[in-house]
């Protein structure tokens, strides 16, 4: 999946001759924690984020002497400048790797040098939250299996013979023997039972759920 599925493409931005005050209240009005700044033909040249602003502002025990001071500061004067950025084409795994890497809260997306779009670390775990199908009704069966070529077709023979349909596959390392895959398996069904007793009839090693209405 490319990061243009998924990016906002309608980016609330300000410029770096804004102020303090400014994009305070932006993010409070429109309920955002980062702001890209830009200048003629929407170039990137910096971010403001609810973190910086934190830093700057006085709350608790914070002095207030020189609040307007601070409230009247141009954003060119604590933006972060030349921030990471994303490329439209970038795959979403990558993408996560680099809000992982470099612990940032949103990754603006340029292309031609211009800001077309924007992602962050809550866009990232719904899409991860969508790609699993949990937010689906459905149950979730956990299956050790060795790693061999064919093995998933094999497995699926079982949700074929029991006509349920499949929501999600993800394939882990097994902790415990290199030469064994985890696959945690998202199923359209609320009684997994019978596909639990099928899978373990053909000799597969169900991990999850193991209860005693499952035995075989």
């Amino acid at each position: 999946m490319l990061i243009e599925e998924i990016m906002k493409t309608e980016v609330i931005t300000l410029t770096p001759d804004h102020t303090v005050k400014d994009a305070a209240d932006l993010m409070r009005i429109r309920h955002i924690r980062h702001l890209p700044i830009v200048i003629q033909d929407n170039q990137l040249v910096g971010i403001v984020t609810d973190r910086d602003l934190k830093e700057i502002l006085p709350y608790g025990d914070k002095p207030t002497e020189n609040l307007a001071a601070v409230y009247e500061m141009q954003l060119s004067e604590c933006m972060v400048k030349n921030p990471i950025t994303g490329h439209p084409m970038d795959f979403v795994e990558e993408s996560a790797l680099v809000f992982y890497h470099n612990q940032i809260g949103c990754l603006p997306i340029v292309s031609n040098q211009q800001l077309i779009g924007i992602i962050t670390e809550t866009d990232l775990l719904y899409k991860y939250i969508e790609l699993t199908g949990a937010h689906q009704p459905g149950s979730q069966i956990e299956v050790r299996v060795p790693n061999i070529p064919g093995i998933l077709y094999e497995v699926t023979k079982v949700f074929n013979e029991f006509q349920t349909n499949v929501q999600s596959v993800l394939v882990y390392p097994d902790k415990e023997n290199e030469a064994n895959k985890i696959l945690v398996i998202r199923i359209k069904t609320m009684n997994p039972i019978p596909i639990i007793e099928g899978l373990k009839g053909r000799g597969f090693d169900v991990l999850w759920p193991n209860f005693p209405g499952a035995e075989v």
